[in-house]
């Protein structure tokens, strides 16, 4: 599929995939589906960029890199309820003392977000699981405020050396965790002494309680009580 030249050509695209099943996009494309996303985590977030002609691939530039829209799929149950956290970006633990907000990837990663609800549920088997209805979004002056302050909480401790305090419960939003294939995974960090550490590759992850407030308001969904985290 060649790039989409304009929003409104990509949200006609993603519009006329809404309702298809995994399995059915796969056959069109050629591809074959995985029996579980166990081992196969980036296959439908790669199945969609395919199909709607992502560029940007697995570089730091938005999928969309022409008109600067990030792509993100987002398992959800039968209700709409997001299943696990949305992996934003991942950090660089050696330059946050010196990033502001504005200039941070969190920050260029979510300014326009082309949102993809796909049917999550681990019993439902990866082929029929069905594609929902997009969602073109940028946050509002409100979620913006509420991503930085947590985005300035965390990138605070990471640039004064507390890197390794960190822990996933922080943040109220926004929150710190590994991204990595592997624990022998390193990435030069800095301790609060200013010395240089190896530690564990982190990420920025957007807790379920923020993507189930934006499929609320966009979707007018009820509020449901939380489920636990779905982790493949």
């Amino acid at each position: 599929m060649d790039p989409p030249v304009s929003e409104a050509q990509l949200a006609e695209r993603a519009a006329e995939l809404s309702g298809c099943t995994l399995g059915a996009l796969a056959e069109r494309l050629g591809r074959p589906v995985p029996p579980s996303l166990h081992r196969a985590k980036g296959w439908v977030g790669g199945l969609l960029e395919t199909a709607l002609g992502a560029t940007a691939s697995s570089r730091a530039a938005p999928d969309f890199e022409a008109l600067g829209i990030e792509l993100k799929t987002l398992p959800v149950t039968s209700h709409g309820q997001p299943l696990e956290t949305t992996f934003v970006c991942t950090i660089p633990l050696l330059d946050m003392a010196r990033v502001e907000w504005r200039r941070s990837r969190v920050y260029a990663k979510l300014q326009r977000v082309l949102w993809v609800p796909v049917e999550g549920l681990r019993t439902l088997e990866v082929g029929r699981r069905r594609i929902g209805t997009p969602l073109l979004w940028s946050p509002s002056a409100e979620e913006e405020l509420d991503l930085r302050f947590d985005w300035e909480e965390l990138a605070g401790r990471i640039g004064r050396g507390d890197v390794e305090g960190i822990t996933g419960h922080l943040g109220r939003f926004l929150q710190v965790r590994p991204k990595a294939r592997s624990s022998r995974s390193r990435r030069r960090g800095l301790d609060a002494d200013g010395a240089a550490i190896s530690a564990l590759p982190r990420g920025f992850y957007l807790r379920t309680r923020f993507t189930a407030r934006i499929l609320r308001e966009s979707f007018a969904l009820p509020a449901l009580p939380a489920r636990p985290t779905n982790r493949r």
